[in-house]
């Protein structure tokens, strides 16, 4: 069932599908990390319903353009009619297309890459094929990813994803085998005094060595779909 729900903030409106991937609190978490610069060229990875994206586009004045990559033509298709929405299309662009296959176009074309990724090992169990696509590491693996982000970054562009708190050792060292470095860290925890499940991550292409790591964040918003 498709319904249209406020992102409350003014007047931003996303489509979200329930037989379809719904994003959860932590794409908000992730949207918040980190600001934009003055004429920030945005890109989305993995972008679902466009949610990390057009909820940064709108919580940030410098954000000059947004593009969203989504592999599954459902949520991609979607994520335009959202887009049409909410009257952005000179701002918003949606690419269907896997990471592995970004154009060469895309090289070295971003300032700001965001990503909440499918970060669970396994196979389809059983969850739907698409849900699983966007939970489950089956299409893209942490080192494409990290591989992707490198190629689309600019030098010294910045690159931020939300990942398992118990792969954290896993994360940083893909990102610095990519001359992706850590410099920002914060775990994420349900509720306070809890053990974090999630980690809050962003890197520099060609950055210096140093890790400036925050308090832990609570997010009892926190909920499965």
């Amino acid at each position: 069932m498709e319904t249209i729900e406020s992102l409350l903030i003014g007047d931003f409106r996303i489509i979200q599908d329930t037989s379809l991937y719904r994003f959860t609190s932590d794409s908000v978490l992730l949207s918040r990390f980190l600001r934009a610069k003055a004429g920030e060229r945005v890109a989305d990875f993995c972008a679902g319903s466009g949610i990390v994206g057009l909820h940064f586009f709108a919580e940030n004045k410098g954000v000059e353009r947004v593009t969203l990559f989504e592999m599954q033509k459902e949520l991609a298709e979607m994520s335009r009619r959202t887009v049409a929405l909410n009257g952005l299309g000179e701002r918003f662009c949606v690419e269907n297309v896997r990471l592995q296959e970004i154009p060469a176009v895309y090289t070295e074309a971003f300032s700001l890459i965001l990503c909440n990724p499918p970060y669970e090992r396994g196979g389809f169990e059983n969850a739907d094929a698409g849900k699983a696509v966007c939970r489950k590491e089956l299409s893209l693996s942490l080192e494409e990813l990290c591989a992707a982000a490198k190629r689309c970054l600019k030098f010294g562009g910045r690159f931020a994803l939300i990942h398992r708190a118990d792969r954290i050792s896993e994360v940083l060292c893909a990102l610095h085998a990519c001359n992706l470095e850590p410099k920002k860290l914060q775990f994420v925890a349900g509720k306070e005094g809890d053990r974090p499940y999630a980690a809050l991550v962003a890197a520099v292409k060609g950055g210096r060595a140093g890790v400036e790591v925050l308090p832990t964040a609570v997010n009892e918003k926190r909920r499965d779909v």
